[in-house]
Formats: structure tokens, sequence, C-alpha cells
């Protein structure tokens, strides 16, 4: 993404491995904490890196027969995300300052709209396929045949909406701006350094790619493996890695066009999702009924 952006906008950019590079450079550097911090503070990295990861792993990747299928269920992928973000928002309120407690403030704001919207366009599709597991949801999805619903596009316009709040891109939040009046994730980061910053760094990455892979594969879910062969596996790695990279370009494309919005919009943005979940839920009702 930071590549494309980058060359939309006449620059050469950094190699694409970059994130990685700094994920390690953090890793080696010293941990400072506030005089101020509790335990809390110390942990909380480790809670959000582990939850944001665990549901990550929850999510169909490759696959819908793998091992973490069981608990693929979508009600149990938000409540750890939750999790994370509340021990994100503890964290930044700990130490006291200005800065964590209005990115905190910010960022359960933000939370508080975006989570009915997410359950609200994933139940829709649950109702589908009679089950809230994401596997047995992409299951459904590549065993049905091919039909432009209503109900669909309504839920993947509430998904994407949401997945743009979530994980703080533009019109947002700007990932890649420090000023004090605009920032909401990062401002909950600045007590942070070392491995501790890595991980917050870390777990935000591995969020961005677990709701373009769930937005993937529930709606574009061709190419996943049904079985657990070799052959399966790879097509469905090839195929994963196409879409997120035709995903980040599409979203690096967005971001350059657009302009962060203030932040007294962001709950029209989100409800504007929400809308998008009841009338894709209503619409799977009414075709439903008229059955």
């Amino acid at each position: 993404m930071r590549k494309v952006k980058a060359r939309l906008q006449n620059r050469r950019g950094a190699p694409v491995v970059q994130p990685l590079r700094d994920l390690r450079k953090l890793f080696v550097k010293e941990v400072r904490v506030a005089h101020g911090a509790s335990p809390l503070f110390r942990a909380a990295p480790y809670v959000v890196f582990g939850a944001t990861l665990l549901a990550a792993a929850s999510v169909p990747l490759l696959g819908v027969t793998l091992p973490t299928a069981t608990f693929a269920d979508i009600v149990v992928v938000a409540g750890l995300l939750a999790l994370a973000r509340f021990f994100l928002a503890l964290a930044a309120m700990d130490v006291g300052t200005a800065f964590g407690g209005m990115g905190a403030s910010r960022e359960l704001l933000i939370a508080a709209l975006a989570e009915p919207a997410m359950l609200m366009a994933v139940f829709t599709l649950a109702m589908t396929a009679h089950s809230t597991n994401l596997a047995s949801i992409v299951a459904y999805q590549l065993d049905d045949a091919l039909a432009l619903r209503p109900s669909y596009l309504f839920a993947l316009g509430a998904l994407c909406l949401v997945a743009i709040a979530e994980t703080g891109r533009i019109p947002v939040d700007n990932p890649a701006t420090h000023l004090e009046l605009t920032m909401i994730h990062e401002a909950m980061l600045l007590e942070y350094s070392g491995r501790h910053l890595a991980l917050m760094e870390w777990a935000a990455q591995i969020k961005l790619a677990l709701y373009a892979a769930l937005i993937l594969n529930i709606f574009l879910p061709w190419g996943i493996a049904e079985t657990l062969g070799a052959p399966a596996l790879g097509i469905g790695l090839v195929a994963i890695l196409l879409k997120l990279a035709g995903l980040g370009g599409a979203l690096a494309v967005v971001e350059t066009v657009l302009a962060k919005m203030r932040l007294f919009r962001a709950p029209a943005f989100l409800n504007l999702a929400l809308l998008f979940g009841l009338l894709g839920l209503l619409s799977h009702v009414m075709l439903e009924v008229g059955r």
C-alpha cells in the first residue's frame, strides 16, 4: 500500500519490506516506561498483540477446513478485537497524558459505532448460511450458485466502511500523521517505545490484514482451499495473495484521492455503515418472506 501511494504521488517510496525493518529496529531498542505507569501499561502490548493474533488465526485464510475453523466464530472475533481495544484504551489512559486520554476517548467513540455495524453486516451473512461460524459461511458461499444479492452488497459496503474506521485509515484517521488535533490511534501509542511499540504496531498491521481477509474470503471466496492437500493450499495461498494485493492497491488509491474528514463527521460515516448493515438484513428478510 505504501509503495502504491508513493508511485501515485510521483515518489520512489520505501521498499516493500520496510515495515518489517521498522519492527526489527523497534524490537532491539530499549524500552522506556513513564514513572507513573502501572503494570497494566507494561502488560497491555502483549494482551493487545495476543488477542489480535488469535482473532486473525480464527479467520479462514487459506482454507475452510483448517484446525482453527472450530472456533472461527464472528462473535469470538468481535470479542477478541474488543478485548484488544479495551486494553489499548486503558493503557493510553494509564499514564495520564492528555494525548493518551484524547486518543482513547476517540477510539472508544468509533468502536461504539463500528461494532454494531460490523455485527449487523455479518449477521446478514449468518442468516443466509444459518451459522455464525466463518468457515461455514465461506463454505456456503463456495457451494452456493453465483448470484447478485442486494443484502450482500449492503453487507459488503458496511464491512468496508467499518474496516476503514477500525483500522484507522483515511478518511477516518491518518496513520502517517502525528498532528495533535487529528490523530486517534497514534495518540494512544506516544508513550510506548522499543518492543512494546513494536507489538502495538504489529497488532495494527495484523488487524488490517484480518479485515482484508475477512472481506475477501466472504465475498470473493474463489480459490480458497476446501481440503488440506498441498495443491489446494498452494492455490489458496496464491489466490489470497493476489486478492490482498488488489485490495491493498485499491485502498491506496482511495487514500490518495480522499482527504481525512473532520472528527465530528466520523459518527455520520459509521452511521452510514450501520444503515448499510440494517438494509442488508432487511433485504434478506424481505427476500425470504417473498419466497
